[in-house]
C-alpha cells in the first residue's frame, strides 16, 4: 500500500467480505485492523485479495515488485511516484503533491494531474534549483522531477519548497504562455459568436453564418487541442481511474458543446428543427465551449499565482540562509562556499552578516537579531560559550565561532523540514470534505441529466436547447477542488505564520487538536523557569568542608546534562575547585543521580539528589539538615542533598528564576478558559511557591515520569483534552501521551521528538501563540468550507433554472465557468489572510 487509494482500496475489499463489521488501514504501519462478528480465517481474507487480482498484503519482493499502486497508472505524471525521503547530501529533491492531499502524504516526482481528483500537482519548494522537484497542492504524496498536472486531481504540480530567487514558476510559465494563445484564439470566436446581436449584422453580410460557423471551428481548434487539452487528458484519466473531479465535469460540459457544434456542421439535417435558427444553420456552441475553457485556464493560471504566495512563509526562511562563510584557516580569513564548512571549523562572523552555520561563540560577544527564527523582536546578547543560530543575524560587533551543526543539521533547515512536511499533512476535518467529495461529482452529473430532462419535457420552446444549455451550465458552474483545497490551504498558510512566530508545528493534526484543549500541563524548569539555575550557597553537616561538598558536587554533575548540574558546575570552575572522579555514573528518573568515588582505597557511593532519592539507598537525613532544606524550599528554591554511602554530607541550594513572560502567557491561557496546572520533580514546599507566584489552577511535586504521564492519563479519562509543555528527557512519556505535546526549542531532542508543536524561544508565551493560530487556522477552515459548499448549494440550483419559472433568469455555461474559476481561487484568497493574523 503507497497512497490512500490503496488505502481505501483494502477498506472496501476487507468491508466486503462476509462477517466483516468495520475495517481500517494504517498507511504508515502497514497495518489493517479488522472487527468481525466472528472469527474470519486470513486465509478468507487473502482470497478476497486475490479475487480482486491484488497483492496487497503480501510481502514477498516479487510481490512488492509486481504490486502496482491505484493512482500509478495512466502514465504521464502518476508513474514514478515515490514517498518524500532525505537525500544522502541532505538536499531536499523536487517533489511533486496534490494541494488537495487525496492521498495523503503521497508525493510524485514527475508533474502532471492528480489521479483522484484531476488538479494539477503542486510543487514543493526547494533549496537548490538543478533538484527541484514538484507536487500537488492537494496531494502531498504526488512527487515529480517536471511541472505539470497532479495525475490524481489535475491541479497544477508546483515546488515543494520554494525558491528563494525570483524567477517564476515553471508551471505559472507554462499556463500563461497557453493562456495568452487561448485568449487570443477565443477572442474571434466570442466576436463572430455575437455578431448577429450587432445591428445590422456586418459580418453576415461578408459571408454567410455557414462559413463563419466554420471560421469559428477552425479557431477553436487551437484552444480544444492545444492550450487546453490538457483538461480533457485530465477528465479521461479521471473516468478511467473513476477518481472523479472537476475535469470530470469540465471535460464532459465542455467537450459535448463543442461536439455538438461539429456534428451540426457536418450533419445538420440530423437536427430537429428547434435547434435551427431563422436562417436554417444549426445554433453553434464553438464559443461557449473555447469561452468556458479558457476561463477555467484563468482559474488555473490564477491558482498558481496564488500557490506561490501561500508557500512566501518558507520563502522568507530560505533567504535566511547566507550562500557563504569566512573561515579561518591558519589565523587567515577564507571565504568559502556553506557546503564547504564543516564541523568544528572556526568562521568569522562580521557586523551585519547572517550566521552561516549552527555553533557556540568561541571568542568575541555581540547582540544577535533571532526574531526571524523566535519571533522574539529584541537582540539577544551574546558572549563567548553561547550558541548561535544559523540565519540568524549578528549586531554591530565581530566574534569568532566553532562551527557545531552544518547543512541539514542546522535549527534553520530542521525548521524549512518541519514547515514543509506540516503544510502538507492532512488535517482531521478533512474528513469531512473528503467524504462529501466523494459524492460531489456522480451527484452533479445526475442533476445535469435531471436539469435536461426537465427542461427537455416541460421547457419552453426550443425546449432541447434550453435543456442543452442548462445541463451543461450545471456541470461547468459544480467545483469540487474549492472544497478540496479549503483545509490545506489554510493549514499551509498557517503552519509557516506560526514558523515566523517561533511555533513550529509538527503536522497538522497537532494544530487542529490544539483548539481543543482544556487543560495545559507545564513542567517547572525551564519551562516556567528560565532553565538559567545558579549556585546561591553550599551548606554541609558541619564535618566536612565547602570545597569537599563541593568537589564531590561536581564530580556526579560532571556526568549530567540537566541544567541543575550545569550550574553547579559552573559555580565549580568559578570557584577554581576540580571535580572529584566518579566512576558507575547512574541518573536515576525524577530523583536525582548516583555514582562511586574512590577514596584511600575505598569506593564509596555517591548519590545527588531528592529525599526520594536517598530514601531508595536507605540514607538518614538528619533532622536539622531537614529543616534547612525546608525553609530554602519555602523560598522557591531547590535544594539537592549529597550522600555518601549512609552519611548525608550536606546540600547544594540552587535558584532558578521565574520567567518574566510566564506570568502573562499563563494569565492568557486562563482566559481563554484553560486550566493550566504544574507537574514537577521538584519538592512540595518549591512548587507551591512558584504555583502561588504565578496563580495557576493546581499543582503536583515530586513526580517521576510515570507519575506525569498517569495524570495525564487521569486527565484524559475525565474527558479533558489535554495540551503537555515540557523540556527535558523526563517529560517525554507526558508529552507523548497528551493530545497534545509542546517541547521546549531549548530543551532536548527527545522532548521535541515526542512533541506536536515546539516553540524555538522556549517559552510559555508560545503556547498562547499556538492556541491562538489553531483558533484562527481552524475558523478560517470553517470559513473556507462553508464558502465551498455554500457555492455549490447556490451555484447548482441557479444553473440547473430554478429561479426561470420567478424572474426569467438562466445562467449562460460562460458566466458559470467564470464563477467555477474563482471559486477556487476565493478559497486561497481566503486562506492568505492568515499571513497577516495577530497571534501574539
Amino acid at each position: 500500500m503507497s497512497c490512500k487509494g490503496c488505502k481505501g482500496h483494502v477498506e472496501d475489499i476487507l468491508q466486503h467480505v462476509d462477517g466483516v463489521t468495520g475495517a481500517q488501514v494504517d498507511l504508515e504501519k502497514s497495518l489493517a485492523e479488522v472487527e468481525m462478528e466472528h472469527h474470519i480465517p486470513l486465509e478468507k481474507l487473502q482470497q478476497a485479495f486475490k479475487e480482486d487480482g491484488g497483492h496487497y498484503g503480501i510481502k514477498t519482493p516479487e510481490a512488492v515488485a509486481e504490486h502496482k499502486s491505484c493512482c500509478s497508472g495512466g502514465g504521464g505524471a502518476a508513474s514514478g511516484h515515490k514517498q518524500v525521503a532525505k537525500q544522502a547530501s541532505g538536499e531536499h529533491s523536487g517533489i511533486y503533491y496534490c494541494p488537495m492531499h487525496c492521498e495523503g502524504d503521497k508525493t510524485y516526482d514527475k508533474p502532471g494531474s492528480c489521479p483522484v481528483c484531476g488538479m494539477d500537482l503542486v510543487e514543493a519548494p526547494v533549496r537548490n534549483r538543478k533538484k527541484t522537484k514538484y507536487t500537488c497542492p492537494m496531494h502531498p504524496e504526488v512527487i515529480r522531477d517536471e511541472p505539470g498536472a497532479c495525475p490524481k486531481c489535475g491541479m497544477d504540480l508546483v515546488p515543494m519548497e520554494p525558491d528563494d530567487d525570483k524567477e517564476e514558476d515553471p508551471v505559472y510559465r507554462n499556463l500563461l504562455r497557453k493562456f495568452r494563445i487561448a485568449l487570443g484564439f477565443t477572442l474571434p470566436v466570442f466576436l463572430i459568436a455575437m455578431s448577429e446581436m450587432i445591428p445590422g449584422d456586418p459580418l453576415g453580410k461578408m459571408m454567410s453564418r455557414t462559413y463563419w460557423n466554420w471560421v469559428q471551428l477552425g479557431l477553436s481548434v487551437p484552444v480544444v487541442f492545444y492550450a487546453t487539452w490538457m483538461f480533457f487528458e485530465r477528465a479521461y484519466r479521471s473516468v478511467v481511474t473513476w477518481n472523479l473531479n472537476m475535469f470530470t465535469l469540465i471535460g464532459i460540459g465542455a467537450g459535448v458543446a463543442w461536439l455538438f457544434s461539429v456534428g451540426a456542421l457536418l450533419f445538420p439535417g440530423f437536427f430537429p428543427e428547434q435547434f435551427k435558427s431563422h436562417n436554417g444553420t444549426v445554433y453553434v456552441y464553438f464559443e461557449a465551449a473555447t469561452v468556458i475553457l479558457t476561463l477555467v485556464l484563468l482559474g488555473q493560471l490564477l491558482e498558481a499565482r496564488a500557490h506561490g504566495k501561500t508557500n512566501s512563509a518558507i520563502k522568507e526562511l530560505l533567504k535566511l540562509a547566507p550562500n557563504n562563510a569566512t573561515k579561518l584557516v591558519d589565523g587567515k580569513e577564507k571565504i568559502v562556499s556553506l557546503d564547504e564548512v564543516q564541523e568544528g571549523d572556526v568562521l568569522k562572523v562580521k557586523p551585519g552578516e547572517k550566521i552561516p552555520v549552527d555553533g557556540v561563540i568561541k571568542e568575541g560577544e555581540s547582540a544577535v537579531d533571532e526574531s526571524m527564527i523566535s519571533g522574539e523582536p529584541l537582540p539577544v546578547d551574546k558572549k563567548a560559550g553561547d550558541k548561535v543560530s544559523s540565519g540568524t543575524i549578528n549586531g554591530n560587533r565581530s566574534f569568532t565561532m566553532t562551527a557545531e551543526k552544518v547543512g541539514t543539521d542546522t535549527l534553520l533547515s530542521q525548521i524549512i523540514d518541519m514547515v514543509n512536511s506540516a503544510s502538507r499533512s492532512r488535517a482531521p476535518i478533512q474528513k469531512l470534505a473528503d467524504r462529501i467529495s466523494g459524492y460531489f461529482v456522480p451527484v452533479v452529473v445526475a442533476i445535469a441529466i435531471i436539469t435536461g430532462i426537465v427542461w427537455a419535457v416541460f421547457g419552453p420552446e426550443p425546449a432541447y436547447v434550453y435543456a442543452f444549455v442548462n445541463a451543461i451550465a450545471v456541470l461547468i458552474i459544480a467545483c469540487p477542488c474549492a472544497l478540496g483545497l479549503a483545509t490545506p490551504m489554510s493549514v499551509m498558510v498557517g503552519v509557516g505564520k506560526g514558523a515566523q512566530s517561533g511555533v513550529l508545528i509538527k503536522n497538522a493534526e497537532a494544530l487542529e487538536r490544539m483548539n481543543k484543549i482544556d487543560v495545559v500541563i507545564i513542567d517547572k524548569t525551564g519551562t516556567v523557569t528560565e532553565g538559567k539555575p545558579s549556585v546561591e550557597k553550599i551548606v554541609t553537616n558541619g564535618e566536612r568542608s565547602e570545597e569537599e561538598v563541593l568537589r564531590k558536587i561536581t564530580g556526579l554533575n560532571t556526568h549530567s546534562e540537566h541544567p541543575l548540574a550545569q550550574a553547579t558546575v559552573h559555580y565549580a570552575e568559578d570557584k577554581g575547585i576540580e571535580a572529584l572522579k566518579v566512576n558507575d555514573f547512574e541518573a536515576v528518573a525524577g530523583k536525582g543521580v548516583k555514582g562511586i568515588c574512590s577514596e584511600e582505597g575505598k569506593d564509596k557511593v555517591l548519590a545527588l539528589g531528592n529525599d526520594k532519592l536517598l530514601e531508595q539507598l536507605e540514607v538518614n537525613i538528619p533532622e536539622m539538615l531537614r529543616k534547612q532544606v525546608k525553609e530554602e524550599q519555602k523560598k522557591g528554591k531547590t535544594v539537592s542533598y549529597l550522600s555518601e554511602g549512609k552519611d548525608v554530607l550536606g546540600f547544594v541550594v540552587i535558584s532558578d528564576k521565574i520567567k518574566a513572560s510566564s506570568r502573562e502567557a499563563i494569565r492568557k491561557l486562563q482566559e481563554e478558559g484553560l486550566k493550566v496546572v504544574m507537574l514537577t520533580g521538584d519538592n512540595e514546599d518549591t512548587a507551591r511557591a512558584v504555583s502561588e507566584t504565578l496563580h495557576l489552577d493546581g499543582f503536583k511535586a515530586q513526580m517521576l515520569p510515570e507519575d506525569k504521564q498517569k495524570e495525564v492519563k487521569r486527565l484524559q479519562a475525565e474527558g479533558k483534552k489535554v495540551a503537555m509543555a515540557g523540556d527535558g528527557i523526563n517529560d517525554a512519556p507526558a508529552l507523548a501521551q497528551a493530545d497534545i505535546g509542546i517541547a521546549m526549542g531549548t530543551g532536548t531532542d527527545v522532548a521535541i521528538e515526542s512533541a506536536g508543536i515546539t516553540l524555538v524561544q522556549g517559552d510559555l508565551e508560545g503556547i498562547a501563540k499556538a492556541r491562538m493560530l489553531s483558533h484562527k487556522v481552524m475558523r478560517n477552515i470553517k470559513e473556507n468550507l462553508w464558502f465551498a459548499l455554500g457555492y455549490n448549494m447556490l451555484g447548482i440550483p441557479v444553473a440547473a433554472g430554478v429561479l426561470y419559472p420567478v424572474f426569467g433568469l438562466l445562467l449562460s455555461p460562460m458566466i458559470a465557468a467564470l464563477a467555477m474559476s474563482f471559486s477556487s481561487v476565493s478559497v486561497i484568497a481566503n486562506a492568505l489572510r492568515l499571513r497577516k493574523a495577530r497571534i501574539d
